[in-house]
């Protein structure tokens, strides 16, 4: 009995760092959006629609694994002009996140590691194929630069998007 009482008060004091997974997670109602007009409100807390912005947050990685997939003397070229060595294991790896990672945040279920193996996938992945600090050619530079901000901005998105999926989720 004193045992089982052990438990209990453990699993009391454990529950706001272990959420049981396995739950049911108690359906919330989106916060109303006052200031926002009904016909976009009611778009914006689709569910359908909450599903297709995952799907093209996650369109540019998901496409080029499949693509790295059907085309692995490419995808292997491609690591090897970037100096990533050895080949096989820079495009295992890169498949796996591209497409695991997609997975994860399209799924919804552990988006946060989904949407944060795609953000640093992406950080490295501009640091090395887009350094466009080192660049002489203005125009290239400023295309190289320009390139680079907006895997900044994606790199925002993926973080924005484990942040909502945190707040869903009530942790």
């Amino acid at each position: 009995m004193l045992e089982e009482r052990k438990m209990e008060r453990a699993q009391q004091l454990l529950k706001p760092f272990w959420p049981d997974l396995n739950s049911p997670q108690p359906k919330r109602k989106p916060p109303p959006m006052r200031d926002t007009p009904a016909p976009l409100a009611s778009l914006l807390t689709a569910p359908w629609f909450d599903l297709a912005a995952r799907v093209l947050l996650t369109l540019p990685f998901w496409t080029s694994g499949i693509a790295k997939l059907f085309d692995l003397p490419g995808a292997l070229a491609e690591a090897a002009h970037f100096g990533l060595e050895p080949a096989w294991l820079t495009v295992i790896a890169t498949v796996l996140v591209q497409i695991g990672g997609s997975v994860l945040l399209i799924w919804g279920r552990f988006a946060w590691v989904g949407a944060g193996a795609l953000g640093v996938f992406t950080a490295l992945a501009t640091l090395i194929a887009h350094p466009f600090w080192t660049i002489a050619d203005p125009m290239v530079r400023f295309h190289e630069r320009n390139t680079f901000l907006e895997h900044g901005g994606l790199i925002g998105g993926l973080v924005l998007v484990a942040i909502l999926s945190c707040r869903r989720r009530g942790v």
